[in-house]
């Protein structure tokens, strides 16, 4: 396959982009490169002849046209976003104009696209629009997400994301676009950028600097290694059926402070001078804080046959290891300004 990746600068992109590579298709990535981009991630596929970067907008209309007819791709993997509840509520407006407008500039191009293709070409063509459990809200002790649990998003991040989705199925049900969501639970691993809980963790720890926690840390995730996801994200661009939703979960839930305390046990037996757990620090809790995400990821299981690979215990052994022998990736990435600040609490004026 052909495919047209867009955010493949990105954690999850960037790993698509080389797990694609490495089974033989080729790849348009389209990346506006803003601040989570890192280009480090793709050093082994960059020269690669099946690989191709478009520095590009997905708000720009008139662009994406450009590209998609210039590369003529099999398929769309929508992943370009503005990922980060806390930079979501310092700032809402950019998640507000890639999300949901760049989503809607990519499907209209994706449209005029797919309604010139003839054919098998055109049978087969999909748009993958992948996004997140934040969408539904949040749980109570038991139960788990699943693909017909309603939208409840809770911070101006998911709601963008949920606006997303919808106008992804409207696409569907309205034009016939071929479009397929899938909603993930939190993805970890290596490359991903230090804002996040887990990379943040590991680096502070290493450096022996604080190690924030929001509130008392009970806040639950299921965590998604993202091999495993991007495994998921071929199986559904293979053999899943349009319009529909496919979740993907790890089957990983753990409060965050038992996250923490993890990677604390697990940089103290690889470089020692611990205990590092000594360092965590309770930090005011995020506006409007989620308490539990579960995705009940039983039809991706059932009817592609996907099953996650890695346990959390050995998917945070993997990430721990690789922040730890690839400080030149970290250096790189803190050289474009993000040093571990706190985000998230300067709530909008007006």
């Amino acid at each position: 396959m052909n495919l047209f990746v867009t955010g493949g600068a990105g954690f999850i992109g960037s790993a698509l982009c080389k797990l694609l590579i490495g089974h033989g298709h080729s790849v348009i990535n389209v990346d506006a490169l803003t601040y989570a981009a890192c280009p480090e991630s793709l050093i082994s596929i960059a020269n690669h002849p099946a690989y191709r970067f478009e520095h590009a907008d997905i708000c720009d209309f008139g662009r994406m046209k450009q590209i998609l007819a210039a590369g003529s791709p099999d398929a769309i993997v929508h992943l370009a976003a503005e990922s980060h509840v806390d930079r979501s509520i310092d700032d809402s407006m950019a998640a507000m104009q890639t999300n949901i407008m760049g989503t809607h500039s990519l499907l209209q191009a994706a449209l005029g696209y797919w309604r010139g293709l003839e054919g098998p070409k055109k049978e087969a063509f999909r748009f993958l629009h992948i996004s997140t459990d934040e969408v539904f809200g949040t749980l109570g002790a038991e139960g788990k997400f699943s693909e017909i649990t309603a939208y409840q998003p809770n911070s101006p991040y998911s709601a963008s994301k949920a606006a997303s989705d919808h106008l992804a199925r409207a696409w569907h049900h309205t034009y016939g676009l071929p479009t397929i969501v899938t909603n993930c639970s939190n993805n970890y691993g290596p490359c991903q950028f230090p804002e996040k809980l887990i990379p943040l963790t590991i680096l502070n720890a290493v450096e022996g600097k604080p190690l924030p926690v929001y509130g008392a840390g009970e806040n639950i995730r299921d965590w998604l290694f993202v091999d495993d996801h991007v495994r998921a994200l071929i199986l559904v661009l293979e053999r899943g059926n349009p319009g529909q939703t496919y979740n993907v979960g790890g089957n990983c839930e753990r409060r965050n402070i038992d996250v923490v305390k993890s990677i604390c046990r697990l940089v103290d037996e690889r470089l020692g001078g611990g205990p590092r757990e000594k360092l965590i620090r309770f930090v005011t809790d995020r506006p409007g804080h989620d308490a539990r995400y579960a995705i009940d990821a039983s039809k991706i299981q059932a009817e592609l046959g996907w099953q996650p690979d890695e346990t959390f215990e050995t998917g945070l052994e993997r990430t721990v290891d690789w922040y730890l022998a690839n400080t030149q990736w970290v250096e790189a990435v803190r050289a474009r300004g993000y040093h571990g600040e706190r985000l998230g609490l300067r709530l909008p004026a007006h």
